[in-house]
């Protein structure tokens, strides 16, 4: 076979996949701009952590998530241990007996501990970005009954009522603007820094003297904190009761037990928590040495509730899920130009698509540009009216009709509006986006049912007719 005839059979073989070339290189197109959208993926993971570190930053100075975990009773007591020395008399060794005085200290919880607490929001500014934060008054009310000594199981154990102590563990005192005082049995008793309880490393404390008669002991404290993030108490109480109010419109309640009772509107939020000390994994009193059981820091985390202040929508974490649609945006786009291409036979070439898919990529840029200045809807209807400009005026002149230009500017602005809606969805965002996915891929499958995919003879009518390019019958 002469040179001619190969060169032109080589030819034929390319004309009659030609359609499948186009849909090749095409697909190589869309994969290359996945590359820019890794960039726009870098930078927003960027800018969350220089947004973490602000808002760390502001709550160094103002207060972290509080955790409120007493008051706890601390009595003291010694008892008198005999034991036998070996000691050297006239010579001999001899045993002797001899006393030796023992210490401890006995811890006891509230029969019933009250806590009405109201939380105050408001925004610290950190450069562009916003902290939210709020300050807590809490006014906690209980009662102590008279200490036993009867589970520490040794004789002789003398209480020494008069070393007799309350602590109260907060993890921020910052809040803290005025002297704090406690109401024990009617008398009012200044609080000090520092607490005994094990690895619970801030808190209050004042000395209560007690006596040995005495029935029981009402107490009250008014506290008031700084935080930010939560608050949350642990129910040292045999009976805890803990009400919060707020004007924060979406709290998240969290820990070991949710609320018995709860509200929650545009205006704030009510909940009321009932716990008895069944749910947790530490008992009424303990000791320092005599007990098998001695609660510390993780007992009392495990056991805490109480409410997290989040925020309802976060602009970088829906602007995370928008970019993972951009495949979907890249396919949709890049698949009606194709369309347009094999219905009208148009030949667009890489750089048009490159172009179309850089100005699909600016979008996501744009929107977390913006949105760290403007409300989210503001930053996302700005941005996508960018990216439909761009893209409408090229479709204009590539396409060569003002028509098509207008159909592809339409379909985008359709997606675009879809997008919004799904990302403002958090429980059926999985099932719009599905669903959506589903209706596109049947619609490309209608349109493109007819596609001559190799350029082969097309049958309309029973008249064959042979096409020389690739062709789309509607």
């Amino acid at each position: 076979m002469d040179p001619t005839s190969l060169l032109d059979a080589a030819r034929a073989w390319f004309h009659r996949r030609a359609l499948l070339f186009k849909i090749a290189g095409v697909s190589l197109l869309g994969l290359f701009l996945l590359i820019p959208l890794a960039m726009v993926q870098s930078t927003l993971t960027e800018r969350q952590a220089r947004y973490r570190e602000a808002v760390g930053s502001v709550a160094q100075t103002w207060g972290g998530s509080q955790r409120l975990l007493g008051p706890v009773l601390v009595v003291p007591y010694t008892w008198r241990v005999e034991y036998e020395e070996a000691v050297t008399i006239d010579g001999r060794r001899v045993l002797e007996k001899k006393t030796k005085e023992m210490k401890a200290e006995a811890f006891f919880l509230p029969e019933r501990l009250e806590v009405e607490g109201a939380i105050d929001p408001s925004s610290r500014q950190r450069g562009i970005y916003t902290a939210h934060v709020y300050a807590a008054r809490a006014a906690i009310r209980g009662h102590f009954a008279r200490p036993d000594f009867s589970f520490v199981s040794l004789r002789g154990v003398e209480p020494q009522w008069e070393r007799a102590r309350v602590e109260l563990g907060v993890s921020d005192l910052r809040g803290a603007r005025e002297a704090l005082l406690l109401q024990w049995d009617g008398a009012r008793v200044p609080l000090q820094p520092g607490v005994s309880l094990d690895k619970v490393k801030t808190g209050v404390h004042a000395p209560v003297p007690l006596t040995a008669g005495e029935a029981g002991v009402d107490f009250a404290l008014d506290l008031q904190v700084n935080g930010s993030g939560g608050l949350s108490i642990v129910p040292m109480g045999r009976e805890t009761r803990l009400r919060l109010v707020s004007s924060w419109s979406d709290p998240s309640f969290s820990g070991a037990y949710l609320p018995t009772q709860r509200s929650v509107t545009a205006q704030g939020f009510e909940a009321t928590w009932q716990v008895s000390f069944y749910g947790r994994n530490f008992p009424q009193q303990w000791s320092s040495v005599h007990t098998e059981v001695r609660p510390g820091e993780g007992d009392f985390a495990a056991a805490a509730f109480g409410v997290e202040l989040i925020e309802g929508v976060n602009a970088y974490r829906v602007i995370e899920r928008a970019i993972k649609y951009g495949v979907l945006f890249l396919a949709l786009v890049f698949t009606t130009f194709f369309l347009c291409e094999a219905a009208s036979g148009l030949r667009l070439n890489a750089l048009n698509y490159l172009l179309v898919g850089a100005a699909l990529c600016l979008f996501y840029l744009g929107l977390l540009a913006l949105a760290e200045f403007w409300p989210f809807g503001a930053a996302y209807g700005t941005a996508a009216g960018a990216s439909l400009g761009l893209v409408g005026g090229y479709s204009a002149a590539i396409l060569h009709s003002g028509r098509r230009a207008l159909g592809v500017t339409g379909l985008l602005g359709l997606v675009y509006g879809y997008l919004y809606f799904v990302l403002q969805m958090e429980d059926y965002a999985l099932l719009a986006g599905t669903a959506a996915l589903f209706v596109a891929l049947a619609a490309v499958m209608w349109v493109t049912r007819r596609l001559d995919w190799q350029g082969r003879e097309n049958v309309r009518g029973g008249t064959g007719s042979r096409s020389a390019t690739p062709e789309a019958v509607p």
